[in-house]
């Protein structure tokens, strides 16, 4: 694109695609030169009342001049920027530079004129909040401080876009016209207006991408099998509510049909709308694929084709072009390389991927990178979500391939509000924008659990397929600052599938304190060890003896729900022998009645070798026939019905029927064996409006359900997960607070940051500028004297007073008091240079020791507070014991800046060493309010100057009254740039 500026060239930076308000996409640029015959077929489609609004006359086509003003933008002073779809214009705003007499001017004027044109097709659909984002974004880069606009009373859609988008205004009303003034710096207010709509777009993308009206399979081989012509077959026998077409390019003239669905050459030839196109043709085929989508009003794409990322340098550049090309027509799209896409509701019934068999529907949300582990979650719950830990399913299964477009951000932005998904379950290999996933996470986690696993974690890098941002933090710092932020981290997606069923199952426990009951007493010892393990704090063991009967497991859990001082009841069961024994059938009952006495507190299951009995804690719950050894097998609740034969869904109430599925359909892990013998196929019972898996007014909590589980291990930690969990939830219901300190001098600060970075682009301040920084945030170091000499030494020890400390601080001696570099409690001169002949003798000369003298500071516990900006997670603060040991063991926290009070108090106690502060074996407690005040004043420093990119203060020794900061590093450098603050844009990946 060729650039018309003036003064500056094209600004590239500024082209962005945004989700607008009914969840389809737009591309926001520049406008050049080359726009005029766009602009004026754009004008030309605009209704004469708009037209009026927007020029407060009758203005029927733009002039010569008009087009030549709109076209031409210097990008400082005058600019204007369009919304389009497949190239054209569907909206514009500008704005024109105007000094305080209200006439055309230039810096270092910063009040600008706005003005905005939407097409009448367009008006409605957030199209120009979100150019209004963006506008003044631009200004504010362009040193424009204020918009004004003039608008006619009548305007009311306009006069709204300006007045709900959060920024401080003025408003008046001169000579018929209303006129706005608002300042563009954001507000607390205007930035929450922006993620409001962010969240109200991308969800609405993802749900038309979810719940289409239509869809077509483009890629449909002629003969049975194939990709394309599996898809289609899933998508038909799952029992999809809409309408279905299969696109063959190569169809034979004289073919309507394909398996019972209308068939097409071409997308275009299907007569009526096409919400959803799944793609299944070779990579060199699709570009074709997507245009004739885009021209037909498609709304969005299923890539199942491979060929991109994954395979090199050159599927990358194919992908970028495809998303780009999708983007052009307002579409969005899942994947490439995808496994595919499912909805259970029974409004929609969609199996738009390679999963052979539709998932039980249910309150879980489940989202996987990878297809091959996708399809091991589904079989889990298939397996454990029926007759194995009773029924639980899955709302809605997105499996993303190479993310190209839609990501896991995208899918928490729709589960977040959705009503049928309580617990969401996500597989990540990779998080293209950790800061945006931490946010969305942290709002998603206060209102229903999110519990993640990632993969690769270990790698260095991101699998094939998933660019992003590389991240410089461990694993393991990172892991904790998705705790942080509520999200259940755990490191397999075994302990995924246990942590989903129980949060979807049982109310979150109150507390840690654990009963545990059965009738064995080696098993409840286990469990008592596990919960010691994962930090609850259990009962003894209650060993009812192999004899219990229902009746005693029935009381001993209601007397264990009774206790006040019990928060979650586990318990455990072994195969009984003889005919006294307790059968499965009444030992489910007798546990179900019994916690539905006490909804309130979360029960669970450890069975060893009890198929029956983890079949009906299932069946318990539901009316349907029991299984028996004659006659049909018949699963518990609305299910398959195992015969000869075929097996029928039965419809929903008031839905049209569904398919018959020939056996060979069913997941292979779907079946279980009753007693008798016979296989079960697991089945569903229903809930309150007949979909599967109901549920409560609190969603996720109280389903009647008792999850179980194989091993005492494995149920202790999900629960403790539920533990933390519930813990998180409490405290964020009353988050903390960033302090004000009236010490701290952010304007002076900002000052010496920026006199300091005029030197060059990144330095490490010296010791006298590090103070002096410091100490504009209220944080004192304790002078260092250099000692290059004896005398010098002496010198020093005079100036600072005795008792005085000699330090090494060569880089290999540096904080390494083990290592012998330090000599502490030097009374006087002649301790002082006997000390200094030492070192020198062991370590080498001074030049190469750099010794240093310091005033002793009041003894206490050497502690290490450290801050770096990460480009991938942002701005992180970490505490910890000073010394090698902690080092050696990885005993740091981690906070995300900035940090709260309630956050500083539990960074300093979530150490495993934290007992050392607080009085360990009789030690005298050191001054943890100092401490933490320290810690705040550190995050604020970072927080107001981003070009603080990294602080390091070590040691600081905290004595039982107050503390001392002895060594601080400081490094300046321009900050990396943040893709979570500005206007709305979609990624590029």
């Amino acid at each position: 694109m060729q650039s018309s500026s003036e003064r500056h060239e094209y600004p590239a930076h500024w082209e962005a695609d945004v989700v607008l308000r009914d969840g389809g996409t737009a591309r926001i640029r520049p406008i050049t030169v080359d726009d005029a015959e766009r602009l004026v077929s754009f004008y030309e489609q605009v209704s004469d009342e708009s037209k009026y609004y927007r020029f407060f006359a009758p203005y029927p086509r733009l002039s010569a001049k008009d087009v030549h003003r709109f076209t031409h933008h210097d990008f400082v002073d005058r600019v204007g920027l369009a919304a389009t779809i497949g190239g054209e214009f569907i909206a514009t705003v500008r704005y024109d530079r105007i000094g305080a007499d209200g006439l055309p001017a230039s810096a270092p004027a910063d009040e600008a004129e706005v003005a905005f044109l939407v097409q009448d097709a367009h008006q409605g659909r957030g199209v120009a909040s979100a150019l209004l984002e963006h506008i003044a974004a631009v200004a504010r880069e362009r040193g424009i401080r204020r918009f004004a606009a003039e608008v006619l009373p009548a305007n009311s859609k306009m006069i709204k876009v300006f007045t709900d988008a959060g920024y401080t205004q003025k408003r008046s009303f001169e000579d018929g016209v209303v006129r706005l003034e608002f300042d563009l710096e954001p507000t607390d207010r205007s930035l929450a207006v922006q993620r409001a709509r962010e969240q109200r777009a991308e969800a609405r993308s993802v749900r038309r991408l979810l719940a289409p009206g239509s869809i077509a399979v483009v890629g449909t081989g002629r003969a049975p099998g194939g990709v394309g012509r599996s898809v289609l077959g899933n998508i038909r026998e799952a029992g999809f509510t809409g309408s279905l077409y299969a696109v063959n390019r190569a169809l034979p003239e004289g073919i309507k049909e394909l398996d019972g669905v209308p068939a097409y050459r071409s997308v275009r030839d299907i007569d009526g709308p096409v919400d959803l196109a799944v793609v299944a043709v070779p990579a060199e085929y699709v570009p074709e694929v997507v245009t004739e989508c885009g021209e037909h009003g498609v709304q969005g794409l299923v890539v199942i084709s491979a060929g991109y990322a994954e395979s090199g340098p050159d599927g990358r550049d194919r992908q970028r072009a495809l998303v780009r090309h999708a983007r052009a027509y307002g579409m969005r799209i899942i994947g490439p390389n995808a496994f595919g896409i499912i909805n259970t509701s029974p409004d929609v019934r969609l199996n738009a991927s390679l999963a052979p068999e539709m998932p039980r529907p249910g309150r879980i949300g489940l989202f996987a990178q990878s297809g091959a582990i996708g399809i091991a979650l589904l079989s889990r719950l298939h397996r454990r979500g029926g007759g194995v830990t009773g029924v639980t399913g899955v709302s809605t299964f997105v499996s993303s391939g190479n993310r190209a477009d839609v990501s896991g951000n995208d899918v928490l932005q729709y589960w977040y509000d959705d009503p049928d998904t309580d617990v969401v379950l996500m597989y990540l290999e990779s998080i293209g924008n950790p800061r945006k996933f931490t946010r969305l996470a942290r709002r998603t986690a206060a209102a229903k659990p999110l519990v993640v696993v990632q993969g690769a974690r270990h790698g260095g890098a991101a699998p094939q397929g998933h660019a992003v941002r590389a991240t410089r933090l461990p694993h393991a710092t990172v892991s904790e600052l998705l705790r942080q932020a509520g999200v259940i981290r755990v490191d397999t997606i075994t302990e995924l599938v246990d942590a989903g069923l129980l949060l979807a199952r049982q109310p979150l426990p109150a507390g840690p304190r654990v009963a545990i009951l059965g009738n064995s007493e080696s098993l409840g010892l286990l469990t008592y060890d596990a919960c010691l393990s994962e930090g609850l704090r259990p009962h003894p063991p209650l060993d009812l003896t192999t004899g219990a009967s229902a009746e005693d497991f029935q009381a001993a859990l209601s007397r264990a729900l009774a206790d006040d001082t019990c928060d979650s009841v586990v318990v455990t069961a072994i195969p009984a022998i003889g005919e006294a024994s307790v059968g499965d059938a009444a030992l489910a009952e007798a546990l179900r009645s019994a916690a539905a006495a006490a909804p309130s507190k979360p029960v669970l299951v450890v069975h060893v070798e009890l198929g029956g009995l983890a079949e009906a804690l299932s069946a318990a719950a539901s009316t349907a026939p029991q299984a028996s050894s004659s006659g049909p097998s018949v699963a518990a609740g609305r299910g398959w019905v195992a015969r000869p034969g075929a097996d029928r869904v039965p419809p929903p109430e008031g839905g049209p029927p569904a398919p018959t599925l020939p056996h060979s359909r069913l997941l292979p892990h779907a079946r279980l064996r009753s007693r008798g013998g016979t296989p079960i196929a697991l089945g569903i019972p229903p809930g309150p409006s007949g979909t599967g898996g109901g549920t409560t007014a609190r969603g996720w909590a109280g389903t009647g359900h008792i999850p179980a589980y194989p091993a005492a291990e494995r149920a202790v930690r999900a629960l403790a997960e539920a533990v933390k969990y519930a813990q998180w939830r409490r405290d964020a219901a009353e988050p903390g607070k960033v302090p004000e300190y009236e010490d701290i001098d952010e304007k002076g600060a900002a000052e010496l940051i920026g006199g300091l970075l005029a030197r060059g682009q990144g330095l490490t301040l010296g010791t006298e500028e590090t103070c002096e920084l410091l100490g504009k945030y209220g944080i004192s170091v304790h002078r260092a004297l250099p000692a290059p000499t004896r005398d010098a030494a002496a010198a020093a020890a005079r100036t600072l007073g005795y008792p005085v400390a000699l330090k090494a601080t060569a880089p290999h001696l540096r904080h390494r008091a083990d290592l012998g570099g330090v000599r502490l409690d030097l009374a006087d001169e002649e301790q002082l240079r006997r000390a200094y002949t030492e070192l020198t003798e062991l370590f080498g000369t001074p030049e190469g020791l750099r010794p240093v003298v310091q005033r002793m500071a009041p003894r206490g516990v050497d502690t290490v507070v450290r801050t770096v900006i990460d480009p991938a997670a942002g701005a992180v603060l970490s505490f910890g014991l000073a010394g090698a040991a902690s080092q050696l063991l990885g005993d740091t926290a981690h906070r995300l800046i900035p940090v709260t009070d309630r956050e500083a108090t539990s960074l300093i106690r979530s150490i495993r060493t934290a007992p050392l502060l607080f009085g360990w074996r009789g030690s005298t407690p050191v001054d943890t309010p100092a401490l933490e005040e320290l810690l705040l004043r550190v995050s604020r420093l970072v927080d107001d100057h981003p070009e603080v990119v990294a602080v390091t203060l070590e040691p600081v020794v905290v004595a039982p009254h107050g503390l001392s900061v002895l060594g601080a590093s400081v490094r300046l450098a321009p900050p990396p740039a943040r893709d979570d603050l500005g206007p709305r844009t979609l990624p590029v990946y």
